[in-house]
């Protein structure tokens, strides 16, 4: 796959800061690119090779790291405006290989799969607090959204 960037989407590498006793990883602060607020912080795990697809906001901006295991992410968007309508972008985080946050902007489709082996976990730092009216959710085998995940 081609790596578009879908307007809106930032993909921000974060700090890992060695130390002897036990390493500090950076999350957010306020200042931050893609900061937006804050209205909770959430913990999602995923078992490898399952998918959770497809699901959108209308208001909230997703802030997402991958503290353990490792997460390919698959954004598409749809968005009437939007100059990269119709593409797809994946990223890969970890905190090993890519630890990065990625950014989400309101009206992008995200889905998520599990790489590692053991325990996949994403944080989510979310501008604003869960309203379960304010997110569309679509099963994966009912979407309009075509995707190859077996690549």
């Amino acid at each position: 796959m081609d790596n578009i960037i879908i307007e809106g989407v930032l993909i921000t590498p974060l700090k890992h800061i060695y130390h002897p006793n036990g390493d500090i990883f950076h999350g957010m602060k306020i200042g931050d690119s893609g900061y937006a607020g804050f209205g909770e912080a959430y913990f999602s795990t995923v078992y490898r090779d399952v998918i959770k697809a497809w699901k959108r906001h209308k208001q909230m901006t997703l802030n997402l790291i991958c503290p353990v295991g490792k997460i390919r992410f698959v954004l598409f968007d749809d968005r009437e405006n939007s100059l990269t309508r119709g593409t797809f972008q994946e990223v890969v985080l970890s905190v090993v290989e890519n630890y990065a946050r990625l950014t989400v902007p309101p009206g992008v489709w995200m889905g998520f799969q599990g790489l590692a082996e053991d325990l996949n976990l994403l944080l989510n730092v979310a501008n604003i607090k869960h309203d379960p009216d304010e997110q569309q959710n679509i099963p994966i085998n009912e979407s309009h959204i075509i995707f190859d995940w077996t690549k």
